[in-house]
């Protein structure tokens, strides 16, 4: 079986991966490959696509109103992998997808699998995914068809339960910064850094990301000295929802990343 791009990816770039999430369908139902497009073009290493769910528990109020227009605009997971069936022909990065559980299941765990590899998806990030069901139900499924499940790690996770998902999973992990929902915030505070540092102390095997919380230049450096890289969601989402068109967006948020 081929390297995963993932894998490919964080072996040759040590730090300073750039991972930018927005919502499928969002603001306008035909926009996945325009902001794909840009966000590459002007040099972000992956994609995370939001697949809109109608009860996002984990985010924060700008992903929340960002998936419900989405679903509005008729996005679904049919749709989503109709517009990424010929996504490879042009965009080289990382591309994963990120969604609860219940739109999963409802599409089917291995047809979700096969949609994947067919399209071209790296991977996956399901926040509601039990640590135990992934290992019981789930992992065998993705390895068959080379597609990374990234579980997400929080100040509240147990040490055992770090180094089992770091024993269990391949890819990277996803270094949640705080205990709270999705959000932009100004600073990481002494907590979060001693976190990110008693994270760093632990020489785990797998690479990190951290996300939640970065949209500015502090909080990205912060990121990039503690971990492999930085994942910036609302952030973008928010400058989605209020520039003229995803070019504008992307060189607004990298602009914003220089402040």
């Amino acid at each position: 079986m081929e390297t995963n791009r993932i894998n490919a990816l964080l072996a040759q770039n040590k730090q300073g991966i750039l991972s930018v999430y927005f919502t499928a369908g969002y603001p306008r139902l035909d926009d996945t490959m325009p902001i794909l497009r840009e966000l590459q073009q002007q040099g972000v290493n992956m994609a995370e696509i939001g697949i809109p769910f109608s009860d996002p528990m984990a985010d924060g109020p700008v992903i929340q109103q960002s998936s419900t227009a989405a679903l509005r605009n008729g996005m679904s997971l049919k749709a989503l992998f109709e517009q990424l069936k010929e996504v490879r022909t042009e965009i080289t990065m990382l591309l994963i997808l990120m969604g609860y559980l219940n739109p999963v299941m409802q599409y089917g765990f291995e047809n979700f699998c096969r949609s994947c590899a067919e399209t071209g998806i790296d991977g996956m990030i399901i926040p509601d995914l039990p640590f135990k069901d992934y290992l019981e139900h789930y992992k065998a499924t993705a390895d068959a068809y080379n597609l990374k499940i990234i579980m997400l790690i929080t100040p509240e996770t147990s040490e055992e339960r770090i180094r089992l998902i770091d024993e269990h999973t391949d890819g990277f992990i996803y270094m949640v910064s705080s205990a709270a929902t999705t959000g932009a915030q100004q600073t990481f505070g002494e907590a979060q850094q001693a976190y990110f540092r008693r994270i760093d102390g632990m020489q785990l095997r797998n690479p990190r990301l951290i996300g939640f919380g970065i949209s500015n230049k502090a909080t990205l450096e912060a990121a990039y000295a503690n971990a492999s890289g930085a994942i910036i969601g609302s952030k973008f989402v928010s400058l989605l929802g209020t520039s003229a068109s995803p070019r504008e967006a992307v060189s607004a948020l990298l602009e914003a990343l220089q402040k």
